[in-house]
């Protein structure tokens, strides 16, 4: 894209992607469930908490890099899971495996990707793995052996998708899963011809209909199918109890995301996981949910120390990333921004979204007086409001 450079921010991705992409796989990528309370609060919140900043603390050698369980990032933020990213750009998880292992950043890999964790492993060999699980210790177990074989050392385990949300947004659009073109889909693509040609048309002829092929411990069925059971099948069954079997069978990293609650912290750190994620599925499960960063101090407070606690939901700036690591978080990952990059230009659209996060972190980082993110803590806080009046 030409004008690339004119792109300032993940807000300007967000408007040029609504521009490039159909209506209904755009409002898939950014939407939310019935009202989109949670998805509105998932950003409202940042605007409550401003900075105390301080001065004059020599802040002329800086560093973002951070390193959690055992391995060293470049910055604070990684790629969350995002899944059916076929259909937002050709061969897009690919790319954004690639992208995220040059830029040392976290990698999760989506259950509901379309390019088979084999060959991602490859380009991002530390990447982890997002499992939506069933309470079905065979088929857990099955798919744990793929992950072994394939050189995977972190699950995550989604915990907020017992059910399938009411994502009315989508219904609305025609936008459904199993996935099925009507004459509302077919006349939205027509009017999207770069959109057309370069990802619908190129994944068809190079790959054929996109797949869920890392949902389950064999390759899955494509994205228009429909199984018996429904890929969700089962889910509603999961519970701590099969966390804890997983714990003793599986030798790598293991992680819980979709904690909001300080009880379910207090349980992922009795069961051994080795971090959370304080996620509400970015706003995609339960409508009217707290919004992760307001629930980050009280799962923080009800863990060792030495239990990282990871986030996402709502992240666009790098002031948004500050305040997560002032409240106790390891690592912010994001979802949203670099499909938006994607979307607009494929892999240096995913690059530019890196680069202006890591610019606005640095920068920021500075103005705050801090050299690092060891020093980004929770006094540089303040929660907006008028002032106290005491009398001087």
């Amino acid at each position: 894209m030409r004008a690339l450079h004119k792109l300032l921010s993940i807000s300007d991705f967000e408007r040029e992607a609504k521009r490039r992409l159909p209506k209904a796989i755009f409002e898939y990528v950014r939407g939310g469930t019935e009202d989109e309370v949670a998805l509105v609060g998932n950003r409202a919140v940042f605007d409550q908490l401003v900075f105390r900043a301080r001065g004059l603390r020599n802040v002329s050698a800086r560093s973002q890099s951070v390193t959690v369980l055992g391995q060293t990032y470049a910055s604070p933020f990684g790629f969350a899971p995002t899944g059916v990213n076929a259909i937002v750009c050709h061969d897009c998880d690919s790319k954004l495996a690639r992208e995220a292992a040059g830029s040392q950043l976290p990698y999760i890999i989506s259950g509901a990707s379309n390019v088979a964790i084999e060959s991602l492993v490859k380009l991002a060999p530390h990447c982890w793995y997002q499992g939506y699980f069933p309470g079905d210790r065979t088929r857990i177990g099955n798919i744990a052996d793929r992950l072994d074989a394939a050189g995977v050392k972190t699950i995550v385990v989604t915990i907020d998708t017992c059910v399938g949300a009411n994502r009315e947004n989508n219904q609305r659009n025609d936008f459904t899963i199993p996935f099925q073109l009507t004459s509302k889909l077919i006349g939205s693509g027509l009017m999207h011809p770069r959109w057309l040609l370069e990802v619908f048309a190129k994944t068809m002829f190079s790959t054929g209909t996109p797949r869920f092929v890392n949902m389950y411990e064999t390759m899955g069925p494509s994205i228009t199918e429909n199984t018996t059971d429904g890929f969700r099948a089962g889910r509603d069954r999961l519970s701590w109890e099969d966390l804890k079997w997983l714990r003793d069978r599986w030798s790598g990293q293991l992680l819980v995301k979709g904690v909001m609650h300080p009880q379910d912290a207090e349980l992922a750190a009795a069961t051994g996981m080795d971090a959370l994620i304080v996620s509400n599925h970015g706003g995609r499960q339960l409508d009217g949910a707290i919004a992760p960063l307001q629930a980050l101090p009280d799962v923080v407070r009800s863990v060792p120390k030495t239990l990282p606690v990871l986030i996402d939901g709502g992240f666009r700036r790098g002031t948004d990333v500050l305040k997560a690591i002032a409240l106790g978080a390891k690592l912010i990952f994001m979802g949203r921004p670099q499909l938006y990059g994607a979307a607009v230009a494929g892999t240096e659209g995913i690059a530019k979204v890196v680069d202006i996060l890591r610019t606005e972190i640095d920068r920021d980082l500075a103005l705050l007086g801090c050299k690092d993110l060891t020093e980004v803590t929770p006094d540089l806080l303040s929660v907006r409001g008028a002032p106290r009046l005491e009398q001087v």
